[in-house]
């Protein structure tokens, strides 16, 4: 059984960094890809990054050049490295399967 445990989240000023952790418990975490989302308030789940089983990242553009996943699998770990945060980037953070499991989420809030 598969359980995602996030942690790394704060309070932070515009164009300040945070990293997120992902912690996998469970099997096979280096045979699959991972997903980093995010839920603001009001607004519908993002997508904000995606690492496949071999390493490949991918972005969509409002983080990209800001944000870098990374996955190491032999401690069986996902991170997000937050670089040059916006109030924008404001919410929980989540960490995701493919097969569907999901973390209890981290809360980032970006304010002056």
């Amino acid at each position: 059984q598969v359980q995602l445990v996030e942690s790394g989240g704060g309070l932070v000023q515009p164009g300040g960094s945070l990293t997120l952790s992902c912690r996998f418990s469970g099997r096979d975490f280096t045979l699959i890809g991972m997903n980093w989302y995010r839920h603001a308030p009001g607004k519908q789940r993002e997508w904000v990054a995606s690492i496949s089983a071999s390493g490949i990242p991918n972005y969509p553009d409002s983080v990209k050049g800001r944000f870098t996943i990374a996955k190491d699998n032999s401690k069986k770990l996902l991170s997000l490295q937050m670089n040059n945060l916006k109030p924008e980037d404001t919410g929980v953070y989540y960490c995701n399967t493919p097969a569907g499991n999901w973390g209890q989420g981290t809360q980032v809030t970006v304010s002056s």
